[in-house]
């Protein structure tokens, strides 16, 4: 399995910089991982330029119209993927507008964070701290608790 996460924009905030990339070495000794910035370019066009960029990978699509999912059932997800599911992974994070319903149809799964609206460099954040607490969880490491 690989991760390839895609989102729109550069991290402007410094905090969120600093906790993208905390995170995402984090990850490293479990899964590969993958992050690449697209350019902002509205709605269509960052949609359009995830699509593209994710072309042949399983899509896990950030989205607040996605199922909300508890850390041990993303670790349950995320085994189950692995045994079963395709090699690469495109986890795509849309800028301030959102994602279309072009792209939400194209995703093999939708997930929520929250109920709350996030800012995307924010919600990055959230999501590999999500991932690594996932994997740490898989792996039988006291880093989560119940």
């Amino acid at each position: 399995m690989r991760w390839n996460i895609f989102a729109i924009g550069k991290p402007k905030l410094d905090f969120a910089r600093l906790g993208i990339e905390e995170y995402a070495e984090r990850l490293k000794p479990f899964v590969p991982v993958h992050l690449e910035y697209l350019k902002a370019s509205g709605q269509a066009g960052e949609s359009l330029a995830l699509l593209e960029r994710s072309k042949g990978m399983w899509r896990v699509v950030l989205d607040e119209r996605g199922d909300h999912v508890a850390s041990r059932d993303l670790a349950k997800k995320i085994g189950h993927w692995e045994q079963t599911g395709p090699r690469d992974f495109a986890l795509l994070v849309g800028g301030a507008d959102g994602h279309t319903d072009e792209l939400r149809k194209a995703a093999g799964w939708t997930w929520s964070l929250s109920k709350l609206t996030l800012q995307h460099e924010l919600a990055l954040v959230v999501t590999l701290e999500q991932l690594y607490r996932a994997y740490t969880i898989k792996a039988g490491l006291p880093y989560h608790r119940d």
